[in-house]
C-alpha cells in the first residue's frame, strides 16, 4: 500500500478504480470530477496518472499508444513522457498536467489533482528567467511553429542570456493549421501566446521584421528594419513561400496563395454564395482550400495535373477514393488538365481560366496550391551551404555547415528515422515543432539527436486521413474499405520494407507505425500480406 503525502494545494483523494482493473502495460481513463478526465497507466509495476486529453486537439490518450516510458496521442503522434508529462514529440506546444495516485489497502486506486490543474488538460512547462550576468544572446528567426517551439525550449533547458525572437508577420506565433477556420476569430484566439508569456519569459520578439542578410563570419543578422543584431547561436527556421506559376494573367487580382493568416482572411471576406472558386493543384493545399470552401461559395472547382490528387503521397486507389469523397460533397473536379490562361476583366481581376483543353471556367477566385519553395534568398554568401531546391543540410543535431548557426523546419534537409539514409525536405507542421526543441535543446549544449519520424494528417468533409513513415513505394497494401473509409494501407517499397502506413477511421495504427518506427524496428511485406494475421505486428512495439 502507498499513500499521499500531506499537501495542501491539492484536492482530496479520489477512488477511480480498483487496481485489479488495470493490468500491466494498460492504460484507461478515468474521472476525477465532472471537469477533470485522468490518463491512469500501469507501467513497469508503477502507476501514473496525467492528463487524460491531448493538448493539441483533445485526443482520448487512453487510446493512444504505449511504449517506453511515454504514451503517444492516437491522432496526431505527439508523445508525452509518462513521469514528467513533458511533451517529447509533436505536434502541439503544451505538457500534460501530471496527478498524485496511490493504492490504499483495499486496492483502490486513489488519485489526486492539484486545484489548480483541475479541469485542465494542459501544462506549460517550467522555465527559467533571464540572468543579466549572461551576456550570450541567441536569435531565432521566424514565427512559425519551429520558431515558437524553439524559444519555449532555451528558456526550458536552461538558457538564462539574451533571447530574440524575429518574425516576418505582423503577429505573434499562431496555430497556422487553423488558419482558414478564423473567420470568426480574433488573431488573439490563434496566438499559441500572449505579448505578456513573452514579456514574462524575457522573450524579445520583433515583429514585421525579416532577415535580410546573415553574415556568418561576424555573427551578425541584418535585418528588414535597418538592425543588426550580433549573436552567439542562431537557428534559421524561416519557412516556405508560396510558388506561383508562369501563367500569363497570374498578377491579376483575386488570384490568391494560402501561407498565412492573412492570405486566408482576404480569401475568406472574398468567398460569398455567388463566388466561383478554382483551386489549381493536386496538393494538399488545394484540396483542403477546395473543400472548405465548397459550402461556402457559388461553386468549387478543382484542377490538377494528375488524374487523381495525393498520388505520390496516398496512392491510386486512396486518391481515387478521395476524388470521389470531393465529387460526393459537390466540389467538381477537372484532373488532367491545367491552366494555361487567367482571363481578367476591365477591373484588373480574374474572371475566368484557361484549360489545357482550351475549354475556360468562369472565375472569380483563383487559389494556388502549387507548391511552396524555401526562404533561403537570404543565406546567400553567408558560408551556410544551400542545396538548388533552397533547402539546408543539416546534421544529426540541426546544426549547418557552419558552427553555431543551426536550421530546422520548411527549410531543413534532414535526417529522419526509417530506414531512408538520404536527408530530406519535408514541409510537415509536427516536424518542424520536433526541429524547433531538438535545436534548442543542442544550442544549450544537451546533447540531443535528431530521431523524427514523420506524421501528417488531414481533414477533408469531416474524414480524418494519417500516414506515418516516409519515402517511394511500388506497392499499397490496403487492410479495410476504402469505400466506407475505414481502412490501413501499407506502402511497400522495392525491397519489400513497409515505408509508411496510412489510414482513414483506423486509429491508433498510424500512431502504432510511427512508434515501431521510433524503436528502430520496421515492417517487411511479410508480415502484413496475410490478413489474418496483419495486426500481429502491433506486439512488435516495446511498452
Amino acid at each position: 500500500m502507498t499513500s499521499f503525502p500531506d499537501e495542501s494545494d491539492y484536492t482530496v483523494p479520489v477512488a477511480v478504480c480498483h487496481i485489479s482493473e488495470l493490468q500491466e502495460t494498460k492504460m484507461r481513463e478515468v474521472v476525477l470530477n465532472e471537469d477533470t478526465r485522468v490518463l491512469l497507466v500501469n507501467h513497469n509495476g508503477r502507476l501514473r496518472a496525467l492528463g487524460g486529453s491531448c493538448p493539441h486537439r483533445g485526443a482520448p490518450l487512453h487510446k493512444g499508444v504505449l511504449s517506453s516510458g511515454r504514451v503517444r496521442c492516437p491522432w496526431h503522434g505527439a508523445c508525452f513522457d509518462l513521469e514528467t508529462g513533458d511533451i517529447e514529440n509533436f505536434p502541439g506546444l503544451d505538457s500534460l498536467p501530471c496527478h498524485q495516485v496511490a493504492v490504499d489497502f483495499e486496492g483502490q486506486v486513489l488519485v489526486r489533482a492539484k486545484r489548480s490543474d483541475l479541469g485542465k488538460n494542459s501544462r506549460i512547462k517550467e522555465m527559467v528567467v533571464r540572468h543579466c550576468r549572461d551576456q550570450k544572446c541567441f536569435v531565432v528567426v521566424g514565427g512559425g511553429p519551429s520558431g515558437a517551439v524553439c524559444v519555449e525550449t532555451l528558456r526550458q533547458e536552461g538558457f538564462t542570456g539574451r533571447l530574440i525572437l524575429v518574425c516576418r508577420e505582423r503577429y505573434l506565433p499562431y496555430d497556422r493549421v487553423e488558419i482558414m477556420n478564423s473567420q470568426n476569430k480574433s488573431i488573439d484566439q490563434l496566438c499559441f501566446r500572449d505579448a505578456e508569456f513573452y514579456r514574462d519569459h524575457n522573450i524579445e520578439v520583433r515583429l514585421g521584421v525579416s532577415a535580410q542578410k546573415l553574415d556568418t563570419r561576424q555573427q551578425e543578422l541584418h535585418c528588414s528594419n535597418g538592425r543588426v543584431l550580433q549573436y552567439d547561436k542562431i537557428y534559421l527556421a524561416t519557412g516556405s513561400s508560396a510558388v506561383r506559376p508562369d501563367i500569363p494573367g497570374i498578377g491579376l487580382a483575386n488570384v490568391k496563395t494560402i501561407r498565412d493568416i492573412s492570405d486566408a482572411r482576404s480569401i475568406l471576406n472574398m468567398v460569398n454564395t455567388k463566388s466561383t472558386v478554382v483551386c489549381l493543384g493536386s496538393s494538399f493545399m488545394a484540396v483542403e482550400a477546395a473543400a472548405h470552401l465548397v459550402s461556402k461559395a457559388g461553386s468549387v472547382t478543382l484542377v490538377g495535373r494528375q488524374h487523381i490528387p495525393f498520388k505520390s503521397n496516398l496512392g491510386e486507389k486512396i486518391g481515387q477514393r478521395i476524388l470521389q469523397l470531393l465529387e460526393d460533397n459537390g466540389v467538381l473536379v477537372r484532373m488532367n488538365s491545367g491552366i494555361t490562361r487567367i482571363l481578367g476583366n476591365s477591373y484588373g481581376k480574374v474572371k475566368g481560366v484557361e484549360l489545357v483543353d482550351k475549354s475556360w471556367i468562369p472565375c472569380d477566385l483563383l487559389i494556388l496550391g502549387t507548391g511552396c519553395k524555401c526562404n533561403t534568398g537570404f543565406l546567400h554568401d553567408s558560408d551556410v551551404l544551400i542545396n538548388p531546391n533552397g533547402s539546408v543540410d543539416v546534421n544529426d543535431f540541426l546544426e549547418t555547415n557552419v558552427r553555431h548557426v543551426f536550421a530546422g523546419g520548411d527549410i531543413a534537409n534532414a535526417h529522419i528515422l526509417g530506414g531512408h539514409k538520404d536527408r530530406v525536405n519535408i514541409s510537415h507542421y509536427g516536424l518542424a515543432q520536433y526541429h524547433g526543441r531538438v535545436a534548442a535543446m543542442n544550442m544549450c549544449g544537451h546533447i540531443k539527436k535528431l530521431e523524427a519520424t514523420p506524421f501528417f494528417y488531414t481533414v477533408i468533409f469531416g474524414k480524418a486521413f494519417r500516414c506515418a513513415g516516409y519515402g517511394s513505394y511500388r506497392e499499397v497494401i490496403v487492410d479495410g474499405s476504402l469505400e466506407d473509409l475505414q481502412f490501413v494501407a501499407y506502402f511497400v517499397d522495392k525491397k519489400n520494407v513497409v515505408a509508411a502506413v496510412a489510414s482513414c477511421g483506423r486509429d491508433p495504427v498510424v500512431a502504432k507505425f510511427a512508434e515501431l518506427i521510433s524503436q528502430g524496428k520496421g515492417l517487411c511485406r511479410c508480415q502484413i500480406e496475410d490478413p489474418k494475421t496483419r495486426n500481429k505486428w502491433h506486439s512488435l512495439i516495446t511498452p
